[in-house]
This record gives C-alpha cells, structure tokens and sequence, in this order.
C-alpha cells in the first residue's frame, strides 16, 4: 500500500461539492477512474485521491491539488488492479488537510474498505461525539468518517447494514464503497446529491454525473434512486433500496450552477434546462441593449436562451481565463475578489458604448458580479443591465454547499434595488421562484429548493437531542 502526503492545505473554510466515482473489473481501472476524475473537476479542485484493488491489496494515492497535478503517469502505474474508486474534494466539514481527502481507507472486522463521499451530514458533530464516548478514535475531521465508524458497528449484508447506518446519519449523501469483493454505491432517501450508473463494456461504472462516462467512452444507463444501494460484484449488479420512506428532492442548484451543461438528469440535458431559464428570465423580464453576454461558462445556456427568446444578438463579451478555477467556490472573500480580475477579462472593442445584458447564473454573496460591473464599466460599457436566471437565495444550506449562513448572502442584506446598487448595474430583475421550478425537468418528485424557501427536505430542528447510538 501506497500513501502519498506531501502538503497541506492551510484554509479550512467551508466550501461546497465533491466527485466521486467508481469502476469495477477494468484492466486499466486507475486510469479510466483518473479520467473520469478529470471530467469531474469542476466539482473539486482542492485535493484528489484515488484507491484501486486486485482484490487482494489495495493501493492508494492521494494529494492536494488539481487531477492533472496529482495524478502522473508513474504515479498511475502505482496504483494497480481492476477496481478503483476516486474523489475530488472541497471540505464541506473537516478541515483541508491531508488526512481528510477521500476516499478514506479503513480494516475492519471484515477487511479493507474505502469510502468516497459526495454531500454533508448535518448530525456529524453530535454522531462523532457519542462515538467519541464510545470510544472511536478518529484520524480525521470528516462526516465521512462517522459513517465509517457507524459502518463498523453493524451485522449483516450490505443493505442490512446500510439501513442500520441510514437510521443513525441525517443529511445528503452520495457514497462509493469499495471493499476486496465489491463495489457499493449508495444514494440518500432523499438523493439530493446526484449519482449515476454506466457500463464500459464488461465493467460497471458509478459516477456523479454522466459528462465523466462521455469521455471514458462508457453508456449511460440510469440515475440511481433515492434510497437505493447498487452492489456489484463478480455475479453482476444488484439493486435494493434500504429506506423503507423515500421522497426524491434533488438539489435545484445541480441544474442551475454545479453540473456539467452535458450531463444529464433525469433525462434531460442540463443544457437544455439552462436555456429554458434563461427563456423564462427573457419572458418575464425583458430589457433593451445592443447584445446579450453571459459570466462564462455556467450562465452560457442561460444567456443563449435569453438572447435567442428576445431576438437580440448574444456576444463573448467576457472572456475567460480557464486555468483559472471557479471564484464561487475560490476559499476567501479576497481570493474570491482577486480571482474575477484574474479569471474574467471585457472584451474592450466589444462592449465600449454598448449596452449590454449580463445574464448570471446566480447571486450568492454579489462579490463577483460586482467586480464584473466594475471591469465592463472600465472598458467603456454604457449600460449595464443584469438578469439572473434563478431566484434570489434567502437561506443557508446545510446540505454541502458553500453558503452555510444567512450572513453570508447578499439578499439578506438588501433589497432587489439594493442589490442593483450594491453590484453597480443599470437594471436587475431575477427569474421568478415559479419560472425557475418550472423549467426544470418533470418528474414524480420534486426538487431542494431550501435556499430559495426556507423548506428543508429534512428537518434537522426535529432530530436534536435524538442522536442515541445504542
């Protein structure tokens, strides 16, 4: 077995998403899982890791930093077997150190097992207390070892077991096992996190978005349900659900912002749905300017969508500097800041005496479309004209994303026109909460929409005090 530890992550602020990713019986597992890993960066770009099996050693590698960086061709070479689960990280509880990028490893009772966790147990703190009592020694600072530990407590098969866990941990969760004989993955009764099914010829793969089967060259074949568990092993694949109460509410924000525009959920593009948004923003607030322009790359759908429903040409307006990773998810409010100078340049020819819509995504905390205004301002805007193609975020999210506190989200602070003040536009509307929902994909469920409501999928209030492992 092998370790790698060479640095240390200093910040160790809260931060949203993770990938995860999985592949079984695969002559070239490490590599398939390095490149699905690659497809998922957008989901983590803080550490990566990987664990992979012959079935009877496990080797690891893991490190902070981007896939491309961590991962080289004899480092690759290392990681031998014809299994292997991978992880790109952003701590969404624990501190960003070593210790804490997955997958973890841990010998059980049962033998060696690696766990990948995509989401946030909103319980962890009061569960790792009790197991503390109880006697449990921790080597990191994660949730995802709470269930580990959790993990170690129960009997039975693999669904048994999980039910047992599932009764204890509250919160979203999408999890890959890896143990000497199988593959595990598992979705939480709610599935806000998402979490997908492929197949490369003979192997299996588990992924948290299906752009990581397009470059592998694997078929999509499904979503995995809320509350389900895939094991598969040397017999094939086999399904069970171990939550007997299972109400699908998807994360909204995995349509709006966190996925991929070429993924798919529920079997719909998230391209297509973008673009709806930004169809209903043009409907419901329409403004006059010579173009249209998006934040490049996440509202590019958006735009498109707005720009194509009005009739008014849509421009590269903003140009993108891609070695540059996404400032929504950049550590502090100062990285964040520098990080829009850094990543966004106006096209000056372009957009001196225009006036000009900027259709975004989303406003969190404003810091970058604020700086935005003040770069199209300088390069000589005349207009400035803002549409967001979501409604405006009111509550924090307990559920793995990097806005933990109300404190932290501008429309808390401010009026619509408050806001418009604050960022330094001409004119702000956002798409309405009832045009946002509806352009998203049918289907018998519905989805997380906390941050925009106030309605949780899981009431963490009523779980106080009701923690008992015994």
């Amino acid at each position: 077995m092998k370790i790698k530890c060479e640095s240390i992550i200093q910040n160790d602020s809260l931060q949203e998403e993770c990938a995860v990713f999985g592949i079984w019986n695969h002559p070239n597992a490490s590599e398939i899982t390095y490149l699905g890993l690659y497809a998922l960066q957008h989901r983590g770009q803080e550490a990566s890791g990987i664990v992979s099996s012959d079935g009877n050693t496990f080797y690891i590698h893991k490190n902070v930093g981007l896939v491309a960086d961590v991962y080289k061709p004899h480092i690759l070479a290392t990681l031998k077997g014809y299994h292997a689960v991978g992880h790109n990280r952003y701590s969404t509880t624990g501190a960003s150190n070593i210790n804490n990028v997955q997958p973890l490893f841990s010998v059980g009772k049962d033998g060696p097992i690696c766990i990948a966790h995509n989401g946030n147990l909103v319980n962890a703190k009061e569960l790792r207390d009790e197991l503390a009592k109880m006697g449990a020694l921790f080597q990191t600072t994660t949730d995802t070892e709470v269930v580990l530990h959790l993990l170690a407590r129960t009997i039975g098969n693999w669904k048994e077991r999980f039910k047992q866990v599932a009764e204890k941990i509250i919160g979203a969760y999408t999890l890959i096992l890896m143990t000497k004989n199988e593959l595990i993955g598992i979705r939480d009764p709610n599935g806000i996190r998402p979490l997908v099914l492929g197949k490369l010829n003979d192997s299996f793969v588990l992924a948290s978005e299906s752009c990581a089967f397009d470059l592998i060259g694997a078929e999509y074949i499904r979503a995995i349900d809320a509350g389900e568990i895939i094991i598969i092993n040397a017999k094939g694949l086999h399904s069970e659900y171990f939550a007997n109460v299972r109400k699908t509410t998807p994360c909204i924000f995995e349509l709006i912002y966190f996925s991929r525009p070429d993924s798919q959920m529920f079997n719909e593009s998230i391209d297509r749905t973008r673009r709806e948004m930004g169809k209903q923003l043009a409907l419901e607030s329409p403004a006059n300017a010579d173009f249209v322009i998006s934040v490049p790359d996440s509202s590019n759908a958006a735009a498109l969508g707005y720009a194509q429903t009005l009739g008014i040409p849509y421009e590269h307006g903003l140009i993108r500097n891609h070695y540059v990773g996404r400032t929504f998810i950049n550590p502090t409010t100062e990285l964040r800041k520098a990080g829009v100078k850094i990543k966004f340049n106006p096209v000056a020819t372009l957009v001196k005496e225009k006036r000009i819509i900027v259709v975004e995504d989303s406003i969190v905390r404003g810091t970058t479309l604020k700086q935005l205004t003040k770069l199209l301002r300088s390069a000589g805007a005349r207009e400035i004209h803002v549409r967001v193609a979501s409604s405006p975020i009111y509550f924090p999210c307990p559920y793995g994303m990097d806005f933990p506190t109300k404190e932290e989200l501008i429309a808390n602070h401010y009026s619509i026109e408050g806001i418009r003040k604050e960022i330094g536009a001409d004119s702000l509307a956002y798409l309405s909460y009832e045009g946002m929902v509806s352009a998203c994909p049918d289907y018998n469920g519905g989805y997380c929409t906390a941050c925009f409501n106030g309605v949780y999928p899981l009431n963490y209030e009523s779980y106080s005090g009701k923690f008992s492992l015994e």
